[in-house]
């Protein structure tokens, strides 16, 4: 049986330590003994102190018990979303004409072309939000619709429990 490796810290007793999560037994003979990480014709495998002399002893496996999970609770998280509204060439047009101008003059008023303010008007073409919000300013209408979606996220509790990050000592450079 193997286990699997959680964590490396620094210690001055034994350099490069490992933790795991479960009982060990040496991966060469089987046994239940101390062990300690090797590197052994190249790879490194968990053994104990007799099969250690293979290769060259590198660190301690370090047991640990089972760590308790942090809570988590969920927090819903509003997320809001811009749309133009779907009637955008009935509105734009009305407000347009309403206001007595040409697609030319709407076009020279906006500083875009006049073939944008056509395709627009006939729906070949549906504004970005940015122009959408230009064109809201200039005919005082409301083309850009809002629209909210919840997400549920998770916010994890602070607890008196250790996590791998407590164990770990990084070496700064």
């Amino acid at each position: 049986m193997t286990s699997r490796i959680l964590g490396v810290f620094r210690s001055t007793k034994y350099k490069n330590a490992c933790l795991t999560d479960q009982s060990m037994q040496c991966e060469m003979c089987g046994e239940d003994k101390e062990l300690f990480i090797a590197d052994i014709e190249g790879s490194k495998l968990k053994v104990c102190k007799k099969c250690g002399r293979y290769g060259k002893i590198l660190s301690k496996v370090v047991e640990i018990q089972e760590i308790p999970q942090k809570a988590v609770r969920k927090e819903p998280s509003v997320e809001v979303l811009e749309y133009v509204n779907e009637e955008y060439p009935k509105i734009i047009k009305q407000a347009r004409e309403k206001r007595g101008l040409t697609q030319e003059d709407f076009a020279k008023m906006l500083n875009e072309r006049e073939s944008m303010i056509q395709h627009l008007e006939t729906g070949k073409f549906e504004p970005p939000i940015l122009l959408a919000k230009k064109l809201e300013r200039a005919l005082n209408i409301k083309l850009v619709e809002e629209m909210q979606e919840v997400h549920e996220s998770s916010v994890k509790d602070d607890t008196e429990s250790l996590t791998i990050g407590d164990v770990i000592k990084i070496k700064k450079k």
